[in-house]
């Protein structure tokens, strides 16, 4: 009896699982980044509500004085003692990144003069938006391909709305982010950048040390969504999408990572990861 008891309360745990999993799911052509959580951010999201304004400037003042960076902040969702606070760059290098607030939850107070960021992080996010600020005809090819993709209706991509109040990825577009993994090469570029922020495009891509990169350690993550809602991840797209890719001569160097997706996406997490999704095993390399 107790291992018939054990197994229905198993099956009935798995069924309010999925029920829950299925509640968080919605199309990704409506999905803004409404929803989204992080994990022990209930109270601290609260708190940072009634303190929008101070939380703000502070991101603002931040950005500025230790990046070079004019920023727009565009949500702020509480976490585990404290608050992350989502921004992007205004012009160009363009990228999308975060800092933190630290919140106590017992004075409910924000410490926004202990604001911080991972360094590591955000100076990624910045020279992945000065690799597509000098390598802007290159980027400009793979956007026109994939915006021509979304034209023939099978695709789709993120909505903007969702990239600025969740994303925090770096330079991302509606269909990919990049992300840097031996920065070598892109590091004189942000030392110049970092000194004169109007330095030109021109002279940023001089700093540019070609013979260091590596496309291999320069990774482009392309995540696509099928624009039916009652459609399922199309292997024959994907595979044409893979092959289109890798006969393109014209797009950035780097390694390119695929992925394909129903229409749906969990508000929750902001991932459109599923059961279905079809997912290319070896990047494509384009040198």
């Amino acid at each position: 009896m107790n291992s018939t008891n054990n197994n229905e309360d198993t099956e009935k745990s798995k069924e309010t699982q999925v029920a829950h999993s299925e509640e968080t799911k919605i199309s990704v052509q409506d999905y803004t980044g409404e929803g989204y959580a992080l994990p022990y951010g209930r109270v601290t999201d609260e708190i940072a509500d009634k303190n929008l304004t101070q939380i703000e400037e502070a991101a603002i003042s931040f950005f500025k004085e230790n990046y070079k960076t004019d920023v727009t902040v565009h949500n702020v969702v509480g976490a585990k003692d404290g608050a992350t606070v989502f921004v992007e760059s205004k012009g160009e290098p363009h990228f999308y990144t975060y800092a933190v607030v630290p919140i106590d939850e017992l004075e409910k107070k924000v410490m926004t003069e202990k604001i911080w960021a991972d360094e590591f992080q955000v100076e990624n996010a910045i020279k992945g938006g000065l690799y597509s600020m000098i390598f802007k005809e290159e980027f400009n090819q793979l956007d026109n391909y994939f915006d021509s993709l979304t034209a023939e209706g099978q695709i789709t991509g993120r909505t903007k709305e969702s990239i600025q109040n969740v994303g925090g990825k770096g330079f991302s577009t509606p269909y990919y982010f990049i992300s840097i993994a031996d920065e070598t090469a892109i590091q004189p570029v942000y030392d110049l950048f970092m000194k004169n922020p109007a330095e030109s495009a021109e002279n940023l891509r001089k700093a540019f040390k070609d013979n260091s990169f590596s496309a291999e350690n320069l990774f482009i993550n392309i995540q696509l969504f099928m624009a039916d809602k009652n459609a399922s991840p199309d292997k024959k797209l994907f595979d044409q999408i893979i092959k289109d890719l890798e006969e393109m001569t014209s797009i950035p160097r780097g390694s390119y990572s695929f992925v394909l997706n129903d229409n749906f996406i969990d508000k929750q997490s902001s991932s459109g990861m599923g059961d279905n999704s079809l997912d290319l095993l070896e990047d494509i390399i384009k040198e």
